[in-house]
């Protein structure tokens, strides 16, 4: 018995001992928790060097570094080596030219001889940069005008002549004036001879005056897209028309250099008057410039279903004319071959978007695809092009409830949907041949991203990388080589570089993990599907913890953003909050972490779940996996805790103050607790706006609710949050003081916006959750 201890002692004595979590050392600085991970990988222009932000030194910040294919190894770029290096840029049609500006000029690359050539050397930038039709001309923008620039003999030519503001109005002269005017030149042979002398030798100036771009003036509109058509007949562009009126908010900082207190600059609130955009055209042969009308799409003026609620009985009996919707377009594409323009278009209140033809001639818009939601139409899906030189586009869509990918004939409007199923197509890129796309699926688990290559007919999706994880791919310029950023759920991301075909081995380039890192034994958690009380499926990270059957402690965390995914198979963005997990279940806790509905990667109907009611379904999934816990994982259900930062603040808040009963503890930190104090562009698409769908908002702010409060909760807010204001925080804590509650706490953060960048911000933070979850779970 004696030897049996003996050795195992000795055993556990030679084995390397396991380090020890602590709250301190997650949250110290990335470098050092985790490693300075590589990023922004980019191919060089011979495919023979791929480049990389990355820091394995562990200065402030990261440097370019750039490894040779193959078998180089990593080598730090030095300042000349990086300004040497061409920008991102457009080709032309054969890909034997690069043009693109870079610190404010134009530069033109020859692909072969990898011979840059400067264009312009001025103050004044230039910038969207392409070829003409012809491709012996660059045209660029300057000062929001349109140029062009002959690559062969450098003449210049400026093509239109916007001006900001509105023209000087012609002075007018009174009765009294016109009268004497006219009695001085009647009266006076020499001013009479003057005046009809200086009239005619300025129409023979203007007259030997080359042709000039007439003035156009866009009052205080902002003009961005302007491009010359193919055969240099029509200049279009896009105008943007916002509010002369609209109250922004501001964010009092209070630990300042200067000592007093300053504002910061912030945004506005949801329901603001938003910008909107104009189509113009600018017929050069004519000399006219119209606005594009966009009264004949299809649907322009239909009204949300929403509204059908506030309506009355004598609303119904009346007819009233419905306005036309505002329109925000996407940037205008021609064909190769110079027929065809297209661009998208999105309904402000994006419950529409359209793809449309302009026909410059009639100055009008075809419809060649609608796609409409009474919900809202997912702004991540925008891939737009066209597939041949002519008339065939593709797109992406969610027509069929997930984004894939189709093509539609611009001339018969035939449309062919090339992938299917209950996956999303994520990312495309067309092949420079287009005979291939290169796609981003999650087809073989919702956690996990893959790349592929397919037909431009669709097909076979032959996929290219293999194992279980995620692939941020950079394809190189020949398109036979992928670098890529891969991950796992305890591998932080790692460069590597394959050859382009299905069987190809990777070869590892960077190895970042730094040492306080590599001394844990990382859990990879479990994903688990927990059936909701509607009958959907959930996915959900799962952290077991040991303990006593029906006694164990859990803790459910909620990630943010609510259009974000982290019950997946790849690292997380969420490192910290995952560190933290394997902290808690080293300290007896289950830890539950739910891809809920609102969550990306499912589909439009999971994206939609929770339209009108932020803190329904979304929350109820929270409380179905708490009951799952106790069914499958042995957790007291008196012993369950709640936390998340933003949007998982906001479901805290939602929990402790809805399902009081559920949850025994809750950690919100910088949550929403007022959608009405939040921003437009992410709140009006799931509640529309405040002033016109006010049950929504009532129902889903938890400053409503909050005397639902029984539970202990904690509120980490930063006080010069310019996302979620650290209003909401106050706010709240001024409703619950007059409801009298006393279990809860407010802590405040001076010197942190909506993501900490302070270490000690995040201990003590991270510090006040555990021993929340301590001193009520345990």
């Amino acid at each position: 018995m004696k030897k049996i201890v003996f050795t195992t002692l000795l055993i556990a004595f030679l084995l390397p001992l396991q380090a020890q979590l602590t709250i301190e050392k997650i949250m110290e600085d990335p470098k050092i928790s985790v490693g300075a991970l590589p990023s922004g990988i980019f191919w060089s222009e011979d495919s023979k060097t791929v480049y990389f932000n990355w820091n394995p030194e562990l200065n402030k910040g990261d440097s370019l570094y750039g490894v040779e294919i193959p078998g180089g190894k990593p080598y730090k770029l030095s300042p000349e080596q990086r300004k040497s290096l061409p920008a991102n840029g457009i080709y032309n049609r054969d890909h034997s030219k690069r043009l693109y500006s870079k610190n404010g000029d134009l530069f033109l690359l020859d692909c072969a001889t990898m011979q840059e050539r400067a264009l312009t050397n001025t103050t004044e930038a230039e910038y969207n940069a392409s070829f003409n039709a012809d491709e012996t001309q660059v045209l660029f923008t300057r000062s929001n005008n349109l140029y062009s620039l002959h690559i062969g003999n450098g003449a210049l030519k400026q093509w239109t002549n916007f001006q900001t503001g509105s023209p000087k109005p012609e002075p007018k002269a009174n009765e009294q004036e016109k009268w004497l005017k006219k009695d001085q030149l009647a009266l006076f042979d020499v001013l009479e001879k003057r005046a009809s002398d200086k009239k005619e030798a300025d129409k023979n100036a203007k007259s030997e005056q080359p042709k000039r771009p007439k003035e156009i003036f866009l009052d205080d509109k902002r003009i961005d897209d302007i491009q010359l058509s193919p055969d240099a007949r029509y200049v279009t562009y896009r105008l943007s028309v916002s509010s002369k009126n609209e109250k922004r908010t501001i964010v009092p900082s209070y630990v300042t250099e200067s000592g007093f207190t300053e504002d910061i600059p912030a945004r506005t609130k949801v329901g603001s008057i938003q910008t909107s955009q104009e189509f113009w055209i600018y017929d050069l042969q004519r000399d006219t410039n119209l606005q594009v009308s966009t009264a004949q799409l299809e649907g322009i003026s239909d009204q949300p279903e929403y509204l059908k609620v506030y309506q009355t009985a004598k609303d119904s009996t009346k007819t009233k004319k419905t306005e036309n919707r505002k329109i925000y377009f996407g940037n205008l594409t021609w064909s190769e071959n110079g027929q065809y323009a297209v661009l998208s278009a999105r309904s402000l209140d994006n419950k529409d978007r359209w793809i449309l033809r302009l026909e410059p001639s009639t100055n009008s818009f075809k419809t060649l695809d609608r796609l409409h939601d009474e919900a809202w139409v997912s702004n991540n899906f925008v891939a737009l092009g066209f597939l041949d030189a002519g008339q065939k586009i593709y797109f992406q869509s969610e027509a069929d409830g997930y984004a894939h990918l189709y093509t539609l004939d611009i001339d018969t409007g035939q449309k062919n949907q090339l992938t299917k199923g209950a996956f999303e197509v994520q990312n495309v890129r067309l092949s420079k041949d287009k005979q291939f796309f290169y796609l981003t699926t999650n087809e073989v688990h919702p956690g996990e991203q893959h790349y592929y290559r397919m037909s431009v007919t669709g097909g076979e999706r032959k996929r290219l990388t293999q194992k279980s994880g995620a692939y941020q791919v950079n394809l190189s310029t020949d398109e036979t080589k992928l670098a890529y950023l891969y991950s796992t759920p305890t591998q932080p991301w790692e460069l590597f570089i394959q050859d382009n075909n299905p069987q190809a081995q990777a070869v590892q380039i960077t190895k970042s993990q730094s040492p306080q890192f590599q001394s844990y034994s990382w859990r990879e958690p479990k994903i688990v599907t927990i059936r909701a009380r509607d009958g959907a499926n959930v996915y959900a990270r799962l952290y077991e913890g040991k303990g006593k059957n029906g006694k164990k402690p859990a803790v459910v965390f909620v990630h943010g953003a609510g259009y974000l995914q982290n019950a997946h198979r790849w690292w997380s963005t969420y490192f910290r909050e995952y560190m933290f997990h394997n902290f808690l279940v080293d300290n007896g806790y289950t830890v539950l972490d739910m891809d809920y509905r609102g969550s990306a990667g499912y589909g439009r109907d999971w994206r939609t779940g929770i339209y009108r009611y932020m803190g329904d379904k979304d929350l109820s999934d929270h409380v179905d996996g708490a009951e799952w816990l106790v069914n499958n994982q042995g957790v007291d259900p008196k012993r369950i805790g709640i936390y998340g930062g933003s949007y998982g603040g906001f479901i805290t808040l939602m929990a402790m103050f809805t399902t009081p009963d559920v949850f025994k503890s809750g950690a919100a930190l910088r949550p929403v607790t007022d959608w009405s104090a939040y921003n437009h562009g992410y709140t009006a698409n799931i509640l529309n706006e405040p002033q016109t769908d006010s049950i929504a908002y009532r129902r889903s702010s938890p400053i409503y609710h909050a005397e639902g409060l029984k539970g202990h909760l904690l509120i980490c807010h930063g006080m010069i949050d310019v996302n979620v204001h650290f209003q909401d925080a106050v706010r709240l804590s001024q409703r619950l003081i007059e409801l009298k509650k006393e279990n809860w706490e407010l802590a405040a953060y001076p010197m942190e916006d909506h993501g900490f960048v302070e270490p000690t911000s995040w201990m003590d933070e991270y510090k006040r959750i555990f021993k929340l979850f301590e001193r009520t779970l345990k």
